[in-house]
């Protein structure tokens, strides 16, 4: 049991999704990475557009939310953000933060790719 729940507190929550328990005491997780490298098509993705300011200083960022895909293709699409709103930003883990309030020109850009878009929070 104990070494079960090491491997448990090593990892974080979206990792090890669908563990339930191990008896075997020399059971070894192996995400299967193998879905993650893959990136959907723009027309089979739904990206979520947040306006958030809290544990920010009050300073106002755009979240992208639910981009389904492989690390590097979140970078370059963070990128063109980046780029298209002439600031700043960067990714945490599987969101792409662009600094100040873009929501507006966010939406118009990604429904222009061909993304599904949706406005969402604040």
């Amino acid at each position: 049991m104990h070494f079960f729940w090491n491997i448990l507190t090593t990892m974080n929550k979206k990792n090890r999704e669908g563990i339930v328990y191990s008896t075997n005491p020399d059971f070894v997780f192996e995400p299967d990475s193998s879905l993650q490298d893959v990136t959907l098509p723009p027309q089979q993705q739904v990206l979520y557009v947040w306006l958030d300011s809290k544990a920010r200083k009050g300073k106002t960022v755009t979240l992208i939310k639910g981009f389904r895909g492989s690390t590097g293709d979140l970078e370059r699409l963070a990128t063109e953000l980046k780029k298209y709103c002439g600031t700043g930003g960067s990714v945490k883990e599987v969101e792409i933060i662009i600094q100040g309030n873009f929501r507006e020109k966010i939406l118009t850009y990604l429904s222009d790719k061909g993304y599904k878009v949706k406005k969402a929070g604040g």
